[in-house]
């Protein structure tokens, strides 16, 4: 057990200084069996913080987003946590002007994140495999940029899901491409 705690220790310096010496804008650290962010890595990367655009932190433990993490990597882009065990933001996922895309896909999720209806870049929402069961339609169609929610294999109420699809049929949405579900 120690030796896997120790290789997946060293997978994540290793992405890590990969990350930093390439100059990437993208920090990959899926399946590296994480349960929290590390504190560590906001030290050696505190110097090229606003130049991470993409963040993966998929297929991991992660119960919880802090807000650290999301105020630290405020340039953010894209930001994929699909298939750990979040079931809810930190408030200040709202400061995230520049986020496009987020997958939430296969987490634990029984409100939808309301924070995500204020980013004003916001054009991908995945929230499939979850355990919604209602959604801010109203929200969800005032959002400039929002072009694609996925809300896929989520216990649905029938009304959401009614209200969900006239939306994005509606005909004043139809001038700016409405938001698939």
């Amino acid at each position: 057990m120690l030796k896997k705690m120790g290789e997946a220790v060293a997978r994540v310096a290793r992405k890590v200084n990969e990350t930093v010496e390439s100059g990437s804008d993208t920090l990959d650290l899926a399946e590296c069996k994480l349960v929290s962010f590390p504190i560590g890595i906001y030290k050696v990367l505190r110097n090229v913080t606003d130049q991470i655009h993409v963040i993966t932190l998929a297929n991991n433990e992660l119960k919880s987003l802090t807000s650290k993490f999301v105020t630290t990597f405020c340039q953010l882009r894209e930001l994929r946590l699909e298939g750990n065990f979040l079931h809810r933001l930190p408030n200040e996922v709202s400061t995230l002007q520049h986020l496009k895309a987020i997958n939430l896909s296969r987490n634990q999720f029984r409100d939808f994140p309301e924070q995500l209806t204020t980013l004003p870049a916001l054009e991908t929402i995945n929230l499939e495999e979850n355990d919604i069961v209602d959604v801010p339609v109203e929200k969800l169609a005032a959002m400039p940029a929002l072009r694609s929610v996925n809300l896929r294999f989520n216990p649905l109420s029938a009304e959401a899901l009614f209200l969900v699809l006239r939306a994005s049929r509606c005909p004043e949405r139809k001038r700016r491409q409405p938001p698939s579900v």
